[in-house]
């Protein structure tokens, strides 16, 4: 699921998509076709300056740790973007044989008070392994009730994967859904040997097919940025932009804010939206503290795992 064994995966994912005219290779003058798809092993060797036989290595996960160097000319040869870049570094890593304890993510009370601040923007704080920590009020309306959920279940990809009322919100939700995924192999990455994101990783891989075609694809995607296009049953369509800001002092946490275009439709709509929520209950206090303390049975499920209590979700 998540391991070292993904560096090979990862690189002949990339080698296979990468174009040889993109690559700045020439043309077999042959005019012979390709028995592989993408570039040939010798050709990523040779534009990374590595010999075959090395780079076969990697591939084949005879060795898995290779240089700073030999990893950014591989990033160069492969021409990854930096999430990628990023990734294939985190996989490059040497793996260490001490069994990693999950520490529990908690968001900070001023954090939740700025959250709860941001009235006419829906805004949630997202964990390792894409755990819900925190939503306001206006994100609860928009998405779901994560306090209504089961604290295993309050994650992001899952519910994008696993709820039907995921599939309904988004209209592009295919693409949405594989963000989702390559930002889940990004974690992997980093935390290679987290057992909560390999269980999650499991049981996606059980019950999601689409989750299946997007894992084994190995894309990674960083969300920093983008647009959102939605549909709520109570208002009708939202069009909004996201920010992904990272929370200084809070490792792994990250918050995003939606906003919609001013005099837009999709801002009368938000409107209508955050009028709805307040009938229904959703507009009070408790949407902007933590999304929920776990149940006793996530206690001892984390305490199986060999880590603390979990705020959240897997964490």
């Amino acid at each position: 699921m998540a391991g070292r064994s993904d560096l090979g995966d990862f690189l002949r994912t990339c080698r296979a998509a990468l174009n040889p005219e993109d690559a700045g290779l020439l043309s077999d003058p042959s005019g012979s076709s390709r028995r592989v798809r993408g570039l040939r092993r010798e050709e990523v060797a040779q534009l990374a300056g590595v010999s075959v036989d090395y780079y076969t290595r990697l591939e084949q996960g005879r060795h898995s740790t290779p240089s700073e160097a030999v990893v950014d000319a591989l990033a160069r040869a492969l021409h990854l973007d930096d999430a990628a870049r990023a990734h294939l570094i985190d996989l490059s890593k040497p793996s260490s044989t001490r069994r990693r304890t999950p520490t529990v993510q908690r968001v900070r009370p001023a954090v939740q008070q700025m959250l709860a601040s941001f009235v006419d923007h829906p805004a949630v704080i997202l964990g390792r392994r894409t755990d819900v920590l925190a939503s306001n009020a206006l994100a609860t309306a928009l998405m779901t009730d994560w306090r209504q959920l089961p604290s295993r279940e309050r994650n992001y990809t899952r519910w994008m994967l696993l709820d039907p009322v995921a599939r309904e919100r988004f209209t592009d939700w295919t693409s949405v859904a594989a963000d989702a995924v390559g930002t889940l192999r990004l974690d992997a990455g980093r935390h290679p040997d987290d057992p909560l994101l390999n269980e999650l990783v499991g049981e996606l891989t059980i019950k999601s097919p689409e989750f299946r075609a997007a894992w084994d694809d190995h894309r990674v995607h960083e969300r920093t940025h983008g647009i959102k296009r939605m549909t709520h049953p109570e208002v009708g369509p939202i069009e909004l932009h996201f920010e992904a800001l990272s929370l200084p002092g809070d490792t792994d946490q990250t918050l995003f804010v939606y906003s919609a275009d001013p005099g837009s439709r999709s801002s009368d709509n938000l409107r209508l939206l955050a009028l709805w929520a307040a009938g229904s209950k959703l507009m009070t206090p408790a949407t902007s503290d933590q999304v929920g303390e776990p149940a006793a049975s996530e206690t001892e499920h984390q305490e199986r795992l060999g880590g603390g209590t979990p705020s959240s979700g897997y964490s």
